[in-house]
């Protein structure tokens, strides 16, 4: 065996050897030695590193009825009396290949509007706040990574129908926990209310209910310190909504902020807000969150 100096490491060493064997013919005639060699080398060298092509997710949960899903741009076409989305997307609702959205079958894809379109698909859906929150968000943070909308809202519902056990609690459940093994909670985006205005009772409850929901869902989540950024209502359809919106006003819990919708610009329905009132919430609720 030709003899290599001891200061070398052992794999230089192994190198080393099969250069000098080859010099000298060695290899030729000791094949079995090759191979013995060339396994020293594989089991000595140092493993490859892989980068994980997929960073974290920062997940922002979008809940609530419609208002929340997105109602902007939607208009009532008298020709074929249905309600019929405009289409028209703002620069700041534009895909960007660092903002994804979960679809109804759990899966990652990059957002674009309707976010709500798989989701509350029983209704005509358009722009809602969460583009320009995520938007907003990654220009005043370039460095904030990918954001991961959990779209989560269903038009008409009320507060009594997000409490734990009912059906669209534990969706709300499964999705965000599904959305939890690609990264981290960083807020949930909650816009609901409307439909308690109708009701007196529903109306005195709402505040009670509202925080049973937020913790439920925080403990369900094991995120005790989930950031909610709600909004305060701009319309509703009933004579009770001053007192919901005090309600949200004063929820007085840790880690929720509200924002107030009050006297952004409503559809021609009065009751849902328009495109260009969508942008301007999703900015109010991104800077509400960044300043946690």
């Amino acid at each position: 065996m030709v003899q290599v100096p001891r200061r070398f490491n052992r794999l230089k060493r192994l190198k080393l050897q099969i250069l000098l064997l080859s010099q000298y013919g060695a290899l030729k005639s000791f094949p079995s030695m090759l191979s013995f060699i060339l396994l020293a080398l594989l089991a000595h060298a140092s493993p490859i590193q892989c980068k994980h092509p997929h960073p974290k997710i920062n997940i922002i949960i979008l809940a609530g009825q419609s208002n929340m899903a997105g109602r902007g741009g939607v208009f009532n076409d008298t020709i074929t009396e249905t309600l019929t989305w405009d289409g028209i997307v703002p620069p700041e609702c534009q895909p960007n290949p660092s903002i994804l959205r979960l679809t109804a079958n759990l899966t990652w894809v990059e957002a674009h509007e309707p976010l709500h379109a798989d989701i509350d698909y029983n209704k005509t859906n358009g722009v809602g706040p969460g583009m320009p929150f995520a938007s907003t968000v990654l220009n005043k943070d370039p460095n904030f990574g990918v954001i991961g909308l959990v779209p989560c809202a269903i038009g008409g519902t009320n507060i009594s129908q997000w409490q734990k056990g009912e059906f669209l609690y534990e969706q709300l459940v499964k999705r965000s926990q599904f959305a939890m093994q690609s990264g981290v909670y960083r807020a949930m985006l909650w816009y609901q209310g409307e439909s308690d205005t109708e009701n007196q009772q529903d109306a005195e409850l709402y505040k009670d209910n509202l925080k049973r929901f937020f913790n439920d869902l925080r403990f369900d989540l094991k995120t005790p310190k989930l950031p909610i950024i709600q909004v305060a209502l701009a319309s509703g359809p009933g004579a009770y909504i001053e007192e919901v919106r005090e309600a949200q006003l004063k929820t007085d819990m840790p880690y929720v902020k509200c924002v107030d919708g009050k006297g952004l610009p409503l559809g021609p329905d009065g009751l849902h807000l328009t495109t260009p009132a969508q942008v301007t919430l999703g900015r109010m609720l991104a800077h509400a969150f960044l300043g946690y």
